[in-house]
């Protein structure tokens, strides 16, 4: 339960919940919107504050809320401080070579620079402020835990997130991660970064303008909605203007939905008339589309979303900065499952800087001696990549491993518990238990996947001549 002040309520605003003044007295039901009239008669008998069965909201069920980090009023609320302290105390869990609670702390960083993004959405929202050194403060930070963890950053995976956010504060998000991965692989000085950044995080705030309906349904917008959607880059480019950023921020935000090829809105600029925080925000943005759920679809695996920029039919985008992201993410992405020429499966962990047809990849079924996951160098021989795993043979791989470490942690303890005590130095004597490893049969060829056409080295053919 929220409590809502008085303040806070803004004509057109609306909730994820119902508002109360008590358990007996509804003032708005859900989804409702905030109107001036409601505000004056409100005012009028004095209530000042109430409660909520969810809060405040950008769209749909899926709201922002303040979390407990938006008590303070003013100019001088800090929302930044948990992000600041969760980067510092990543340096200091980075500890040996542990792959799995790398990933866990990476995650937790994630995740709580999302928190962030929520917050500062939010008291735009309730309080027409945002604080742009803090924002450039936990920004350079973000510029340089992606820097050194790049490789783990771009395997979060969009349904492990918390649901529990507005879809705009995912897509800011992801976002930003890929536009600086990308900034990275231009390299980018580290203040064109931070705006690059900035820009990104703030790109959708346009959308907090206009009613949640248009952007979170299902159904097919009509011409005149079409039409609202297509202002937010105008409202966004004002906000970022009235908050006093700087103009490459407003231009970006302004711009991230221009086309090369002039089919782009609101301007229908061409080329070199966009500016080019712009054209990173915009592959950046249709990669993370492609591959994200929305309410109106499902989203594609990764590595389609790759070929599809990479083909840029029409000429949308600018192809450097495709090839950027193709050096950034690999033309197999990170995170993408694939099945070898050697019978086994593994994961995308790292790009080629060399050939990003050749990724780097993480075997799931074996490790090193020391128990490490055992990293190796794809190439056109024994360890080719044959195809990508689907959605389906993705999760089945999954969900095997998992049971299996399950399995592995409960036998384990088990033996544990029955074993005698036994002193450090008998310990030290006693052989290392083998354990079993998890033989994975080769995706089975019935699955309803377009085989690829491939050389006589077994490699697919894709065609990325152009970046060559």
């Amino acid at each position: 339960m929220e409590t809502i002040k008085i303040d806070q309520l803004k004509d057109e605003l609306t909730f994820t919940g119902d508002l109360f003044i008590d358990s007996n007295f509804l003032v708005l039901p859900h989804t409702a919107q905030v109107t001036e009239d409601l505000i004056k008669a409100l005012k009028e008998w004095d209530f000042n504050e109430f409660n909520c069965t969810g809060g405040i909201s950008l769209g749909g069920d899926i709201g922002l809320s303040n979390n407990g980090n938006d008590e303070k009023s003013g100019p001088a609320a800090k929302i930044g401080q948990s992000v600041i302290e969760a980067f510092e105390n990543s340096k200091k869990a980075f500890t040996g070579n542990n792959d799995k609670a790398r990933m866990a702390v990476i995650e937790g960083v994630y995740n709580e620079y999302m928190n962030y993004i929520n917050s500062l959405f939010t008291r735009y929202v309730t309080h027409n402020e945002i604080d742009l050194n803090e924002l450039s403060d936990t920004v350079k930070e973000l510029c340089v835990f992606i820097k050194d963890n790049k490789r783990f950053m771009l395997r979060i995976n969009p349904d492990t997130e918390h649901k529990e956010h507005n879809f705009i504060v995912i897509h800011a998000m992801r976002s930003t991660v890929l536009s600086l991965a990308i900034g990275l692989q231009l390299h980018l000085s580290i203040s064109k970064l931070i705006e690059l950044g900035m820009a990104t995080i703030i790109h959708e705030i346009g959308m907090v303008r206009l009613p949640p309906q248009l952007y979170m349904t299902d159904r097919k917008l009509s011409g005149g909605e079409k039409a609202q959607i297509y202002t937010h880059p105008v409202l966004g480019y004002e906000i970022a203007k009235n908050m006093q950023c700087p103009m490459s921020i407003q231009l970006a935000v302004l711009e991230h939905h221009e086309k090369e090829n002039g089919t782009g809105y609101p301007r229908q600029l061409t080329g070199d008339k966009i500016s080019s925080y712009a054209k990173i925000i915009a592959v950046a943005c249709a990669f993370e589309a492609i591959t994200s759920n929305r309410s109106y679809k499902e989203g594609r695996p990764l590595f389609d979303a790759i070929l599809e920029l990479l083909k840029n039919e029409g000429h949308p985008y600018d192809d450097q900065i495709i090839k950027a992201l193709l050096y950034t993410v690999s033309l197999y992405p990170i995170g993408t499952y694939v099945f070898l020429k050697n019978g086994k499966c593994a994961v995308v962990v790292d790009v080629n800087q060399d050939n990003p047809r050749l990724p780097i990849v993480q075997m799931l079924t074996e490790t090193e001696k020391d128990g490490t996951p055992k990293l190796v160098q794809t190439n056109t021989d024994s360890c080719a990549i044959i195809r990508v795993l689907n959605q389906k043979e993705t999760k089945d791989v999954v969900n095997s491993i998992k049971q299996a470490e399950e399995l592995k942690a409960k036998k384990e303890a088990e033996k544990k518990a029955l074993e005698p005590e036994t002193s450090s130095q008998e310990a030290e004597n006693q052989a290392p238990e083998q354990t079993n490893k998890i033989i994975l049969e080769p995706p089975s060829p019935a699955v309803s996947v377009e085989p690829p056409k491939v050389n006589k080295d077994g490699e697919e053919e894709i065609d990325i001549s152009m970046f060559e």
